[in-house]
């Protein structure tokens, strides 16, 4: 756990670096999907998404995975920080698309992921996990490949809807 703890701390601090660097603008997400992780998952969370340009995008984010483990309802907490990469110009609908590198994890797991990501609110991952020390949720241990596929909701559109 400890482990776990001290690489979460080393990730934020990598993050938030390079955001003291220049200004960035943030802007708050919602976000609900579906994760595979040697079983099935649902997600439920929020994001803060961090941009200078429309060229590299950071996003932390934490949420809260709820599945059933040997018929036993279990809930996760995660914890994950992405980097959104489009570096294409001069092209009609600009940055429609983003290659996604990222980190996420668990009390159970952590896991480095790849994907890509339309205009940064439909994501789709894989990567591959690897157990936390002898962590196991309901008797099964989380270990081998991840999948993600997430809907990202900015907090603007829900307040517009409401006006």
């Amino acid at each position: 756990m400890m482990n776990f703890r001290f690489a979460i701390t080393i990730l934020s601090l990598f993050f938030l670096s390079t955001f003291a660097k220049a200004q960035y603008t943030m802007h708050k997400m919602i976000n609900v999907g579906y994760v595979y992780q040697n079983q099935s998952f649902g997600e439920i969370g929020g994001k803060l998404l961090f941009l200078k340009n429309d060229d590299v995008i950071y996003r932390l984010g934490g949420s809260a995975l709820m599945g059933s483990t040997h018929s036993k309802f279990a809930i996760m907490p995660k914890l994950q920080a992405d980097v959104l990469l489009n570096f294409e110009k001069n092209v009609d609908f600009y940055h429609s698309y983003y290659f996604l590198i990222g980190a996420e994890g668990t009390n159970k797991y952590v896991a480095p992921k790849v994907g890509v990501t339309l205009f940064g609110l439909l994501d789709l991952t894989a990567g591959y996990a690897f157990p936390v020390g002898d962590a196991e949720l309901n008797g099964k241990k989380l270990k081998g490949v991840n999948v993600n596929f997430t809907l990202n909701i900015p907090t603007v559109f829900i307040h517009d809807m409401f006006k």
